[in-house]
């Protein structure tokens, strides 16, 4: 009568509640930063770290499972093992792997968080902000440093910063988590 859609007789609960977690960590350290470094008030920075945090999340599972099949399949299944069971088959092996790619998802995620929050700050700022400052003093504007650079670099600047409070955070959650266990 109804097709309902397969659905997964092994459910990842652990990975999608460790996420979860890395979101509840993340979001506040992020949301802070933003606060004191771009003085937005605690409502605006709350959102903009949200939406960050969200959106990239999403993106790196959409990577995730568009590389994974593409993984060796001794490299599939270690990664299967950690997903599942929160560990790896042959720690000696991976420790190499996870290095390398722990650092590229990290410098990914700043990347993606930069363009999400300069993404955020044009289509949700007003109409008039947008556009630039008529220049009256041409020769005088020559002296100063460009407004848009200075913005940008701090953008840039305070989103690596609240990345890597974050992404510090959260190892240390997963420290814990390890040594818990063992």
């Amino acid at each position: 009568m109804f097709d309902y859609p397969l659905l997964p007789r092994v459910f990842p609960f652990g990975a999608i509640l460790f996420d979860f977690l890395f979101l509840l960590v993340a979001i506040p350290i992020e949301a802070s930063v933003l606060n004191a470094r771009l003085r937005f008030d605690k409502k605006t920075s709350a959102f903009y770290a949200i939406c960050m945090n969200l959106f990239s999340s999403a993106i790196g599972w959409t990577a995730f499972f568009l590389v994974e099949p593409l993984l060796p399949i001794n490299l599939r299944s270690e990664l299967i093992s950690y997903v599942f069971f929160n560990r790896f088959q042959s720690t000696s092996e991976m420790y190499p792997i996870v290095s390398v790619s722990a650092i590229i998802i990290f410098f990914a995620t700043f990347l993606l968080k930069y363009f999400l929050l300069r993404l955020l700050l044009v289509s949700l700022s007003e109409p008039g902000e947008v556009e630039e400052e008529p220049q009256l003093y041409p020769r005088r504007s020559s002296r100063r440093p460009d407004r848009k650079k200075l913005q940008n670099t701090t953008l840039v600047t305070t989103t690596l910063i609240a990345n890597s409070l974050s992404y510090s955070a959260i190892v240390i959650v997963i420290l814990i988590q390890k040594f818990s266990n063992s």
